[in-house]
């Protein structure tokens, strides 16, 4: 049976006045309903590009898809407005972007915003419309909806408008929600009542959230599976628990490593990872987190590693996890001698 949403090998390109940066680079993944999938990675490394082409939103030019597919319930809309009669954006596929007040038009009540994607995706009257916006609203536990329908951006808190964008993101009932730095800019409380709502929100309708975020402990709380990205690749991937607890690729263990935790203290220090990315323009013919790796071979230098299997459903692209390779480096995961063939 074929996930809900699947991508496969997606690469995209955008042209500058300084050369062709290549942001996204062969990008795999899949998510199946009532699931949550995390993206993870530091900014630049292509985790909302990657959703915004799936989704047919990076300005064409200078942005350019060269490769790939994204299929959903195993049909091919990648570069469709629609699929089924259907639209693709708002309708099929809902958004949630990073920062809601840049998000959301401030001359228009929220109420009517939420309306509009109705009337747009569903044919609803203005009256029907406002009706059932009201009625999200209180689905996102906005107190006193109707008052609140009424009211400008300008007049929510923060958390308000995330909960509000979640309102315009579900409206029509959407297969896949895709949640860009949901909590962003929010304080811990508020943090996690949003994320609770999504929780939910996710179980009560059963579909799936693909959630783009670089806090690690937002993954730890939502996902069952992570796809960790760098440098518009994905290294790694697996279910959360394998990520945490059996992680295969040196940048994920720094990625760990930098975390707060209750032993932060002088004596267990954050250990920050050293260097820079590397500059999209003009990728390393290697290895992509060669410069940063303090497992670095030569091999990593020359050669690009393929994605080596540590079980069924994990994989890591790193050389430390080819077969032949003998050494046991701290804190790294690696697969059975029967695993490690590369998938």
């Amino acid at each position: 049976m074929s996930a809900l949403l699947s991508v496969e090998n997606l690469r995209v390109e955008f042209a500058t006045y300084g050369g062709t940066v290549h942001a996204v680079r062969g990008v795999s993944f899949s998510v199946d309903a009532g699931e949550t999938l995390a993206i993870v990675g530091e900014s630049g490394c292509g985790k909302s590009v990657t959703m915004q082409a799936v989704m047919g939103l990076i300005p064409m030019p200078p942005g350019r898809i060269t490769s790939g597919s994204a299929k959903l319930r195993g049909k091919d809309f990648l570069g469709l407005s629609k699929l089924d009669g259907k639209a693709i954006c708002g309708d099929e596929i809902g958004m949630i972007f990073q920062d809601p007040m840049s998000s959301l038009n401030p001359t228009m009540p929220i109420g009517d915003q939420i309306a509009e994607t109705l009337e747009v995706h569903r044919g609803y009257s203005r009256a029907e419309a406002f009706k059932q916006a009201i009625q999200l609203l209180e689905l996102v536990k906005i107190p006193e909806a109707a008052k609140r329908a009424k009211q400008y951006p300008f007049e929510f808190s923060g958390g308000m408008l995330q909960r509000a964008m979640i309102a315009v993101a579900i409206a029509c009932k959407p297969a896949v929600l895709i949640a860009d730095e949901p909590t962003t800019a929010l304080d811990v409380t508020i943090q996690a009542q949003i994320l609770d709502l999504m929780k939910e929100i996710q179980q009560e309708t059963g579909m799936a959230i693909i959630l783009i975020t670089h806090d690690l402990a937002v993954v730890a709380r939502m996902a069952d599976k992570v796809s960790v990205m760098y440098a518009g690749q994905v290294v790694e991937s697996a279910s959360v628990d394998d990520l945490f607890y059996k992680s295969g690729h040196p940048y994920t263990l720094g990625l760990k490593q930098a975390m707060p935790s209750k032993e932060s203290d002088a004596e267990h220090q954050l250990q920050p990872i050293p260097g820079s990315p590397p500059d999209l323009f003009s990728p390393p013919a290697g290895c992509a987190y060669c410069a940063r790796c303090q497992f670095a071979m030569q091999v990593c230098q020359r050669d690009d590693p393929p994605k080596f299997a540590l079980s069924d459903s994990h994989f890591a692209r790193c050389w430390l996890q080819h077969p032949q390779f003998s050494g046991s480096p701290q804190g790294l995961y690696r697969a059975p001698q029967e695993q490690g063939a590369d998938v």
